[in-house]
């Protein structure tokens, strides 16, 4: 017990020192692991060696993932193909049903790009569809907001679900599988709060006020969505054949989906076809947006590797015992990671970061918790980003790029984004639940 006490008082500094002082998450975390190894008594041999191999394998497993999902995500941004998908897929659904577009678009760019970028880079068309079709614009930004938010959270290779299956050990291909089935009833729950109840709360925005510079050349759709969809076609086929019942055998096409498919090698693909999305293959632009995804990345990837400091710290502590009283609820176990993620959600803001320290602290949780078999770490790591969703308000810059980008007083933000967000983390918990009962 005492354990788990210090825990949370090290979990309180941590969020102290990042909200209140501004303090970069990468530092807080490694402060936090040197001071929990030092509350639990500790050696000084035992704790500077699970900080380094803490860090280090961590970042073994995700570091190159990480930063190939970052190049692809910039090079979607910079080269207009964010906008191509979003005028294709409303196209395709049409204009009445703009909510149902929006929330699709954001749902598919969300993968590879940060939702902050893409609820940015949307939000012009946002603005021209609202002019166009008389829809409230609450209601398009809510529907874009948490078809960016559903993914973002679930979904590899976006930066925060790669980290906690790297910090859990989860099978990457698994938690994209189940990701995307629990994103599903998460975005449609935030869609259907966004059309019936969104649209009460009017906005005076200006239609021209965010529209950005439009990129000449964009690229097709199909070249916009290809770095998308063929690593998780990959990553997705390489964990079918890894099942137990061997459906392609043990052949060439097995070796292939299991070469293939390696988180590494699918992103290195990903990155291999985002190149084609620069008309004319200019190398002068290529380069600045590759330094800009790796510089953007290399943020995350400290901040994951300090993630796993701190688990690894938290592994050799008695943790784990205090936390084995937990695996006799009933198979409640999911609970536990999403209560943490929400409580550092709700405390600090940053969902990746949330994400993070989560994962780190459930690390030693999940044999106890009886979520260490290759469905429950999965579940575990969808389970916190649920957590993650539970809620966007002031203290998120996600939060503030919603309200200000749709032209949003603070008051109007919260009834509608902050509403959303807790209806999304109530549903994936929800969902998971069910799947936790049903599966394991």
């Amino acid at each position: 017990m005492i354990i788990f006490l210090w825990l949370l008082l090290v979990v309180a500094v941590i969020v102290w020192m990042t909200a209140k002082w501004n303090i970069h998450p990468f530092l807080a975390l490694l402060f936090g692991a040197i001071a929990m190894g030092f509350l639990a008594g500790l050696e000084t041999g035992v704790l500077i060696g699970s900080v380094g191999s803490g860090f280090g394998s961590t970042l073994q497993s995700i570091g190159i993932v990480i930063a190939a999902g970052a190049i692809i995500g910039e090079y979607l941004d910079r080269s207009g193909g964010a906008r191509v998908l979003a005028n294709n897929i409303l196209d395709k659904v049409g204009e009445k049903n703009a909510p149902l577009s929006m929330s699709m678009t954001g749902y598919i760019v969300s993968i590879p790009v940060f939702c902050d970028s893409g609820f940015i880079v949307l939000s012009a068309i946002n603005k021209a569809i609202a002019k166009r079709t008389k829809i409230s614009l609450s209601i398009l930004a809510v529907a874009l907001a948490s078809g960016l938010y559903a993914t973002h959270v679930f979904v590899p290779p976006t930066p925060g679900p790669l980290a906690a299956a790297a910090t859990l050990g989860a099978d990457i291909g698994r938690v994209l599988i189940l990701g995307l089935i629990v994103s599903v009833p998460v975005m449609a729950a935030a869609l259907l709060w966004a059309v019936l109840f969104c649209g009460k709360y009017q906005v005076n925005y200006t239609p021209d006020s965010t529209e950005q510079k439009e990129v000449k050349h964009p690229p097709s759709f199909k070249i916009a969505i290809a770095p998308i969809v063929v690593p998780i076609f990959l990553i997705a086929f390489k964990s079918i054949a890894e099942y137990p019942t061997a459906p392609l055998g043990e052949g060439v096409i097995f070796s292939a989906a299991i070469f293939l498919g390696d988180p590494i090698i699918a992103l290195l693909i990903g990155v291999g076809i985002a190149f084609f999305m620069v008309s004319g293959g200019k190398k002068k632009i290529q380069n600045m947006w590759l330094e800009e995804g790796l510089k953007k990345a290399g943020v995350i990837i400290l901040i994951t590797g300090a993630g796993g400091a701190f688990g690894e710290v938290l592994r050799e502590t008695d943790l784990g015992d205090f936390a084995a009283q937990f695996a006799t609820i009933g198979g409640l176990g999911v609970l536990v990671p999403f209560l943490i993620a929400a409580f550092l959600k709700t405390a600090q803001g940053s969902s990746t970061v949330a994400i993070i320290t989560a994962a780190a602290i459930s690390a030693p949780l999940i044999e106890p918790l009886g979520l260490d078999s290759t469905m429950g770490t999965a579940l575990a790591v969808l389970a916190i980003g649920a957590g993650s969703l539970t809620v966007s308000h002031v203290n998120d810059s996600y939060f503030w790029v919603v309200a200000k980008f749709s032209e949003m007083d603070t008051a109007t933000a919260l009834k509608t984004h902050t509403v959303a967000t807790l209806i999304m983390g109530i549903t994936g918990l929800i969902t998971l639940q069910i799947m936790a009962w049903v599966l394991i």
